[in-house]
C-alpha cells in the first residue's frame, strides 16, 4: 500500500518545475542585494574581506555606495551612524578624534563615549563634510587637501592648493554627480583669485565669479562669519553668514555649487533685546541650515530654516536657557548646535566650550561623559571639561570612495593614534 505522504508522480513533476524554472539567479542576486542595503556601512567594511568575491565585488562598487547612501537617507537613517569628527585649530597635532554622536545620548551617565583617534602624516584641519567624506586640509607645510572616509578607511592622494585659502567649502553637485572644493587663494604674490576643484581623473582647479566679499577689505558692506562655508545637503550649496556691525544686518550668502553662481537671502531677523556684540554663527542641524542669537544675556534662541533659500520657513525652534557655568564672558560666542536626537535632545558646544546635551522641551541641560584620554591633544582639557580649540564636523558612515569618481585612493595617509602611554 503507498503511503499518501509519498507519491513518485508528485515528486517527478516537481522536479520538474526546478529543473524548468528561470530566473532564479537573478532573482538572488537581486534578494541578496536587498538584505545587503539593510546592513550598515560600518558593518558591510568589516564584512567585506571575510565574504564571497561576488559579495565583496558589490559591496565596494560604485552603484551600490550610492544605492546605500540614498536608501539610508531617504529611508533608514540607522544605516548611516552619525559620527563627530574634531581637530585642533590652536595647535598643530596631525590628529582627528572621532566619536559616536548617538552613544552620547543613548550612553548611561557612567559608561563613557569613547574617542577614537586618527593620525596623518601631516597637521590637518577639517573643511567640511558631505556622503560621509572629510575633506582634510594641511596648511602648515604644504598647503594641500585630500579626501578622507573615515569609515573605509580610504583617502584620496593630496591636491596641492597653490596658495593660502581665504575662504573655502567641501560639497556636492547632486545635479552632476560630482564633489567640488570651493577657495579663495592667495598665491605668494598675494593676488586673490577664486577657484573650484571637480574631484575626478582629470580634473584641475578652475578660475570662476570673484567671491562678493574679501577678507579685511574696507568697503566690504558686510563682513563673513567664518572661513568654511556650511554645506547643505540635497541643495549642492556652500553658505556663509554675514553680519553687519552697524545696522545689525544678518543674511546669507550661498554658493551654489551647480551652476557656480552666489545668492543672499536674509538670516532671521534679530530681536532688539538681543546681545549685538555677540556674533550670531552659522551651522548646520538635520540638513537645516541653524542660527543661534544670544538675547538678554539670559537664553539662546535657535533658529532653523526648514525649507532652504526661504526666509519666511526661519523657525524658532528652541528657546535655551543660559546657565552660567556655560558661559565664558571673555569670548563673544553663542551656543553652537552640533546634533539632535529625535526633537527634544540637543547636542551642543556652549560658549565655555563644554559639550552640553539640551532638553529642548524642558530646558534641563547636563554635560555628557566623553573619554578623549586617548586623542593625544594633551595641551587641551578632557572633553568632559572643556573643547579648548577643538573644531567639530558632524558626518555620517558611508561606503563612498575616492576611487568611485576616478580618483587613486589608499589607505595609509590615516592611521590608528597609539598614544604614549
Amino acid at each position: 500500500m503507498n503511503s499518501p505522504l509519498h507519491d513518485d508522480d508528485n515528486d517527478d513533476e516537481r522536479k520538474g518545475e526546478v529543473v524548468t524554472t528561470t530566473g532564479m539567479p537573478a532573482l538572488m542576486d537581486e534578494l541578496i542585494e536587498e538584505i545587503l542595503l539593510r546592513i550598515p556601512a560600518s558593518s558591510l567594511v568589516r564584512l567585506r574581506n571575510s565574504v564571497c568575491g561576488s559579495w565583496r565585488t558589490l559591496i565596494s562598487s560604485s552603484q551600490f555606495a550610492k544605492d546605500h547612501l540614498r536608501r539610508s537617507m531617504a529611508v533608514d537613517p540607522a544605516l548611516t551612524h552619525p559620527r563627530i569628527a574634531y581637530y585642533s585649530s590652536s595647535y598643530s597635532y596631525p590628529i582627528i578624534g572621532i566619536f559616536s554622536a548617538r552613544s552620547v545620548f543613548e550612553n548611561p551617565p557612567r559608561e563613557p563615549t569613547k574617542v577614537v583617534a586618527y593620525e596623518g602624516r601631516h597637521c590637518c584641519s577639517i573643511i567640511g563634510s558631505c556622503n560621509g567624506l572629510l575633506c582634510l586640509h594641511d596648511d602648515k607645510l604644504e598647503d594641500r587637501a585630500m579626501l578622507w572616509n573615515p569609515c573605509t578607511g580610504f583617502t584620496s592622494q593630496p591636491l596641492k592648493i597653490g596658495g593660502v585659502f581665504n575662504y573655502c567649502g567641501f560639497g556636492y553637485d547632486h545635479v552632476n554627480d560630482k564633489y567640488k572644493l570651493f577657495g579663495v587663494v592667495i598665491k605668494k604674490s598675494r593676488e586673490s583669485v577664486t577657484r573650484i576643484f571637480t574631484f575626478g581623473p582629470k580634473s584641475k582647479w578652475r578660475t570662476i565669479q570673484d567671491f562678493p566679499y574679501r577678507l579685511h577689505d574696507p568697503d566690504n558692506k558686510a563682513s563673513v562669519v567664518g572661513r568654511a562655508g556650511r554645506f547643505v545637503s540635497g541643495t549642492g550649496t556652500l553658505n556663509w553668514l554675514l553680519h553687519s556691525g552697524h545696522d545689525s544686518f544678518v543674511a546669507v550668502l550661498s554658493l551654489d555649487l551647480v551652476k557656480e553662481t552666489y545668492s543672499q537671502f536674509s538670516a532671521p531677523s534679530r530681536d532688539s533685546d538681543d546681545d549685538h556684540s555677540v556674533f550670531p554663527r552659522l551651522d548646520i542641524l538635520g540638513d537645516c541650515l541653524a542660527v543661534c542669537c544670544e538675547t538678554k544675556k539670559t537664553h539662546w534662541t535657535l533658529w532653523l530654516m526648514k525649507e532652504y533659500g526661504v526666509p519666511q520657513s526661519w523657525t524658532k525652534l528652541a528657546i535655551i536657557r543660559n546657565h552660567p557655568p556655560l558661559i565664558n564672558s571673555g569670548l563673544n560666542d553663542v551656543l553652537r548646535p552640533m546634533y539632535m536626537l529625535k526633537s527634544d535632545v540637543l547636542l551642543a558646544k556652549s560658549p565655555s566650550g563644554i559639550l552640553i546635551l539640551c532638553n529642548v522641551k524642558d530646558g534641563s541641560t547636563y554635560v555628557p561623559n566623553i573619554d578623549s584620554s586617548s586623542d593625544g591633544m594633551t595641551k587641551h582639557p578632557p572633553l568632559y571639561r572643556g573643547s579648548g580649540s577643538r573644531i567639530f564636523h558632524v558626518y555620517h558612515e558611508s561606503l563612498v570612495s575616492p576611487s568611485h569618481f576616478g580618483l587613486p585612493s589608499c589607505s595609509s595617509e590615516m592611521r590608528l593614534f597609539k598614544p604614549n602611554l
